[in-house]
């Protein structure tokens, strides 16, 4: 039975605007790593957008074991179990050893894949960074630097973000402007207008009716097209970009799809994270920002069997997509960042305990690169921050808002940062 002129004009424009577009949009329940495969279209328009990518590593990971200071005697002293080895330590196998980053720090052998883009200037390290918040406690902490703040106590209550996102102002916006690939909208991300939170893109699409009639999808989808094709109303501009997106993602056909460079992305849930975004990136469809967690970090026992795995997952997860972008990079800036560090010492169950600097990376274009910025403290205790922790020299909101100004052309870091005045240090070009 064919869809009538009546039954067209029974979909009450406002009626469908009441319940909205996006009721008509279902999740997938399951996680679908074929859409690592979609064929982009040729002939697309280069997108001038900057894309800016957040992977938030959930639980505290180890700053001194992803970049030791081989160099500080200190570094082996208090962690005689579970430090890494030096580069010129010939009694170690090669594949064990730190990875020489500037004579003093190295590169955790798991993290490999990242080495490429450190030499060739794409990639920067910054040691000794975190947040002003005292408390130890990963609640407390993602709620500071999640909401862009000192700490985790009283203050906005919007995520930094979503404040970035708000200085753009009420212009056309993709419906797939900013994406969590998780199932809960990350704090950095609140109170942001038309982000989304989803495992896997793929269930990204219009829930039609199963029993459709032969040609009745077009005819609703045609019946849609015209509920939105008012060119002045914000909520049929709104709409006409979710129709254009949904049917960008159904002209992509998923087995034609091979990732760039010979890259090939771990299995993981993060590796299919960030083979989607790099989907989302090169299909043009207007992606600003995509929000990546990976969570595990909280390595109070038995470390040494605990960060391999999600060590080898970051480099490779990372490292294929910087290979499958290629040039593509240019316009694609990864930062990586944790909550806080781990301490210095190694607690008697062979792990660390919660503790307070730790590293971010940075990669993409226009990164000033192949360095590691440190203001070093140093690991003497005299030196430490009591109880035995690495110095916070280096306030994260630094490097976010130097991002945020020379890499997404955002000159309104009061709006973003709301009473801190930044500090640059120059690991951006701009």
């Amino acid at each position: 039975m064919q869809t009538t002129d009546n039954s067209h004009q029974s979909l009450s424009r406002r009626g469908f605007l009441v319940s909205g577009l996006m009721a008509a949009i279902g999740w997938a329940s399951r996680p679908n790593p074929s859409l690592a495969r979609v064929s982009i279209s040729p002939g697309k328009k280069a997108s001038t957008e900057n894309v800016l990518v957040i992977l938030f590593l959930r639980g505290g990971a180890d700053g001194l074991n992803m970049v030791a200071p081989y160099a500080e005697d200190a570094y082996y002293r208090y962690r005689p179990t579970l430090n890494v080895s030096a580069p010129n330590d010939k009694t170690k196998a090669a594949a064990s050893r730190l990875l020489d980053l500037d004579g003093f720090f190295g590169l955790n052998p798991l993290l490999a894949p990242l080495l490429p883009a450190y030499r060739k200037g794409m990639m920067a390290v910054v040691h000794a960074c975190g947040s002003q918040d005292q408390t130890r406690s990963h609640f407390e902490a993602m709620s500071a630097m999640e909401r862009g703040l000192a700490s985790g106590g009283a203050g906005t209550s919007s995520g930094w973000l979503a404040r970035h996102l708000a200085c753009g102002g009420e212009r056309d916006q993709s419906p797939l402007r900013a994406v969590s690939f998780s199932s809960v909208m990350p704090d950095s991300l609140k109170g942001a207008t038309g982000a989304v939170a989803l495992p896997d893109i793929t269930g990204f699409r219009l829930n039609l009716p199963e029993a459709i009639p032969q040609g009745g999808e077009n005819e609703i989808r045609q019946a849609l097209a015209g509920l939105y094709d008012s060119p002045k109303d914000a909520a049929a501009r709104a709409g006409r970009e979710t129709l254009a997106v949904l049917e960008t993602l159904n002209r992509l056909k998923p087995d034609q799809y091979r990732p760039g460079g010979g890259a090939v992305y771990p299995s993981s849930e993060l590796g299919t994270a960030f083979r989607q975004v790099a989907f989302l990136i090169r299909a043009n469809i207007g992606l600003e920002v995509a929000c990546l967690e990976k969570g595990g970090w909280d390595s109070h026992i038995a470390q040494n069997n605990l960060l391999p795995a999600h060590l080898a997952d970051i480099g490779q997860a990372v490292g294929a997509f910087a290979t499958d972008l290629g040039s593509e990079i240019s316009r694609v800036t990864v930062i990586v960042i944790t909550e806080f560090g781990r301490r210095l010492y190694e607690n008697s169950g062979l792990g660390t305990d919660h503790g307070r600097g730790s590293v971010m990376f940075v990669l993409g274009g226009g990164i000033n690169g192949g360095q590691v910025y440190a203001r070093w403290p140093g690991l003497e205790p005299a030196r430490l921050e009591p109880p035995g922790d690495l110095r916070v020299t280096t306030d994260y909101r630094d490097i976010l808002a130097e991002i945020i100004l020379k890499r997404q052309q955002n000159r309104q870091l009061a709006d973003v940062f709301p009473g801190y005045n930044a500090g640059f240090r120059g690991i951006a070009q701009g």
